[in-house]
């Protein structure tokens, strides 16, 4: 990632500026969102883990896996990218291993948290956290491990589930001391409560998670600026909207035996082949036709 894009990301992020943030979650994905001019791009842990891998975002995929996910989005990618780390695989020597990792792979900013492993996605039930000083720890550990300043670290807490929303602003406070860049509570229950996480952190970076279905109400933009968050993820409307999408497409094939009359409208196959860089291929063959 070019450090006049992350420095850019890292100002309006600290300046508070909103942002909305699309979720990718494998190459068609980052393709079609990296044309559209968003501020940013977010690496979602579990579409990621379910497109790559096919299996649920439980601690499955390794430190391993998703920095390779890291690599490939910053690759073809030319908008930042806010990469999901999990727990940061591990202890401290881990964390700053995966920070270091996800840095140099092009990402211009980290998301990490603080559930024992396995962990579980955020909108699931039975989510258990480390103590608070290893969580602490771990932050500072990632905010001292990054190359650059402007390489974020989203300090995410998944302490509200069993623990309650007084635990989970602790932590937060905890996180903001340890110098996080993003303060991110996760799975607040109702707008009351993310009421009250806009009122702890006034004047912090706030990410508010919008999952389709979830345990957090989505809410329009600006009753979440008037709460006090100052960008919001929207982590699963791609991967949920594929998978109504192709529920439908393959139904109809399956019912009538053709892709005849799909119910679903779908993008024009030459334009789709551009977006993929075919246009390159075309051009460089016709550059080096008859030298094979």
């Amino acid at each position: 990632m070019p450090a006049d894009k992350r420095s850019a990301l890292a100002a309006r992020i600290r300046r508070r500026e909103w942002m909305s943030l699309p979720g990718v979650f494998e190459m068609i994905s980052a393709r079609i969102a990296d044309g559209m001019g968003f501020p940013a791009l977010y690496m979602t842990g579990y579409g990621v883990v379910a497109s790559y891998l096919g299996v649920p975002d439980a601690g499955l995929a390794t430190y391993t896996d998703m920095v390779d996910r890291v690599a490939k989005f910053a690759e073809i990618a030319a908008t930042p990218l806010i990469a999901d780390g999990d727990t940061g695989y591990g202890g401290l020597l881990n964390v700053e291993r995966t920070v270091r990792g996800y840095e140099r792979a092009g990402a211009a900013g980290i998301q990490l948290e603080d559930q024992q492993f396995p962990k579980k996605c955020g909108h699931t039930p039975g989510r258990r956290v480390i103590p608070l000083e290893e969580a602490a720890a771990k932050i500072k550990c990632a905010v001292e491990s990054r190359d650059s300043k402007d390489f974020l670290v989203v300090a995410r807490t998944d302490a509200r589930g069993l623990y309650g929303l007084d635990e989970a602003l602790k932590r937060g406070e905890a996180f903001a001391r340890a110098g996080a860049d993003v303060i991110f509570i996760e799975s607040p229950q109702s707008v009351e409560e993310m009421e009250q996480v806009g009122k702890a952190f006034k004047g912090k970076p706030l990410l508010a998670n919008m999952v389709e279905g979830g345990l957090t109400p989505v809410l329009p933009v600006k009753e979440l600026e008037r709460i006090g968050y100052s960008l919001a993820i929207y982590p699963g409307t791609a991967f949920l909207a594929m998978g109504a999408a192709l529920r439908k497409v393959y139904g109809h094939i399956q019912k009538t035996g053709s892709s005849i009359g799909t119910p679903v409208a779908l993008d024009d196959f030459k334009e789709f082949s551009k977006l993929m860089g075919f246009e390159h291929v075309w051009e460089f063959e016709k550059k080096w036709a008859g030298q094979d």
